[in-house]
C-alpha cells in the first residue's frame, strides 16, 4: 500500500498543498477551523510531514532570539535575567524550540545581530529593555522579524507586547512610607530613556509633586553606592529612598550603614525586582516582586502563538507584587523624634 502524500492531505481537506504545509509551518496565518480540517485529514490518512520536509517548506531556524544591549557586569548581577531566560526557557522546551541569545555593546553591533537572526538564524525576537523611542521596533518591521516587546511601549507598533503596571507599586511605596511620616523620599532611578525606569520615575514624581530628590542611576551597584552618598550629603536629606532594582537598593543600604545610619531607624530603603538575598538581609529589604520568569513565559507564549499565525496583540500581566519588610517598617526619624519629645515632656 502506498504511503500518503501532502496531496492527498490536501485533496481530503479540501484546501492546496500551500495550505497544508503552512497550517504545519506555521508560516502564514491560517484559520483555526482551516487548521483543524487539515490536521484532521493528515490524522485519517496517518500521514505525517518530515522534520527535514518541514523546515524546508517553512524555512524555519526553529529558533527564537533575545538580544540584549547591556554591560556583561550589569546582567551578572541582576536578578532578572537569569529568571526571565528560565520562563522563556520554559515555553519554549515544549515545542523542541532553542533560545538563541546573544549579548552586544553599543547600535552596530545589536543591528547586526537582528539582521543575521533576519536572515535565518532566528524565527523571531523577544524585545527587552524599550526606550521611550526604540529605534528597534521600526528596525525589526523593515527586517520582517516578528517580535514580541516587553513593556508599556505606547508609540506606534506592529508587534505584540507583554506589558506590566510599574507605575502602581510606586505609587503605594510612597504612600506607605508617607503613612509613617516620611515627607523627604528620594528616587534613584534607572536609565529614565528606558520605558521602565520612566514609569516608575513619573510615578514617583507625580505622587511627592516635586522632582528635587530624583537622582538617575544606571542599575548598577556603583551608581547607587554614588548617589546614595551624594543624597545623604545634602543639608536637608532624605529619610527614605527607592531604588529601582535591588541591587542599587543593596549598594546604597551598605553605604548608609557604613556611614553609622541605622536601618530603617534613620534611612528607609526600598528596592525593585525582589531579589533573592533581599528577604535575608538583616533588616529585610523592602521590594517589588516583578515575576520574571511568569513575564518571559508569558512573552515567549506571545510570540509561538504569532508565529503560528495569530494577529499582533498587548498583553497585561498582572504581576508586581509590593514586598513590605523591615528596611520601610517603624515610623520616620523625624515622627520617631516627635514621639520622644512628646513621652519626656
Amino acid at each position: 500500500m502506498q504511503r500518503p502524500t501532502i496531496d492527498d492531505v490536501a485533496r481530503a481537506a479540501g484546501v492546496t498543498k500551500a495550505t497544508v504545509s503552512h497550517a504545519y509551518s506555521g508560516k502564514r496565518p491560517i484559520s483555526a477551523t482551516t487548521k483543524a480540517r487539515v490536521f484532521a485529514a493528515a490524522k485519517r490518512l496517518d500521514w505525517v510531514p518530515s522534520s527535514r520536509a518541514r523546515a524546508l517548506a517553512a524555512r524555519r531556524a526553529n529558533a527564537v532570539g533575545v538580544v540584549l544591549s547591556r554591560d556583561p557586569a550589569i546582567l551578572a548581577s541582576d536578578a532578572f535575567f537569569p529568571a526571565f531566560i528560565s520562563g522563556v526557557e520554559s515555553a519554549l522546551a515544549g515545542h523542541e524550540i532553542a533560545l538563541l541569545l546573544q549579548v552586544v555593546t553599543g547600535r552596530t553591533a545589536e543591528e547586526r545581530a537582528y539582521r543575521a537572526m533576519a536572515s535565518g538564524r532566528a524565527d523571531g525576537v523577544i524585545v527587552l529593555d524599550l526606550h521611550l523611542e526604540d529605534w528597534r521596533v521600526d528596525y525589526l518591521r523593515q527586517l520582517r522579524l516578528p517580535a514580541v516587546l516587553l513593556g508599556a511601549y505606547d508609540a506606534e507598533s506592529p508587534f505584540s507586547s507583554v506589558r506590566t503596571d510599574d507605575a502602581a507599586p510606586v505609587r503605594d511605596l510612597v504612600a506607605h512610607l508617607r503613612g509613617q511620616g516620611h515627607t523627604r523620599i528620594a528616587h534613584v532611578s534607572g536609565p529614565l530613556d528606558y520605558v521602565h525606569s520612566d514609569a516608575r520615575a513619573r510615578a514617583y514624581v507625580q505622587s511627592l509633586g516635586s522632582r528635587e530628590l530624583l537622582r538617575e542611576g544606571d542599575f548598577t551597584a556603583g551608581s547607587g553606592r554614588a548617589l546614595t552618598a551624594e543624597l545623604l550629603d545634602l543639608p536637608d536629606r532624605p529619610t527614605a529612598i527607592l531604588y529601582a532594582n535591588d541591587t542599587m537598593a543593596i549598594a546604597g543600604y551598605s553605604y548608609a550603614r557604613s556611614r553609622g545610619l541605622l536601618v530603617p531607624d534613620d534611612l528607609a530603603v526600598a528596592g525593585f525586582d525582589d531579589d533573592h538575598l533581599s528577604a535575608h538581609l538583616s533588616p529585610a529589604l523592602t521590594s517589588v516582586s516583578t515575576d520574571p520568569f511568569r513575564r518571559g513565559r508569558v512573552a515567549a507564549e506571545r510570540l509561538l502563538a504569532d508565529l503560528a499565525g495569530e494577529p499582533p496583540e498587548s498583553v497585561t500581566v498582572d504581576c508586581n507584587q509590593l514586598r513590605l519588610r523591615a528596611s520601610t517598617a517603624g515610623p520616620a526619624p523625624e515622627a520617631h523624634h516627635s514621639e520622644l519629645e512628646e513621652e519626656f515632656s
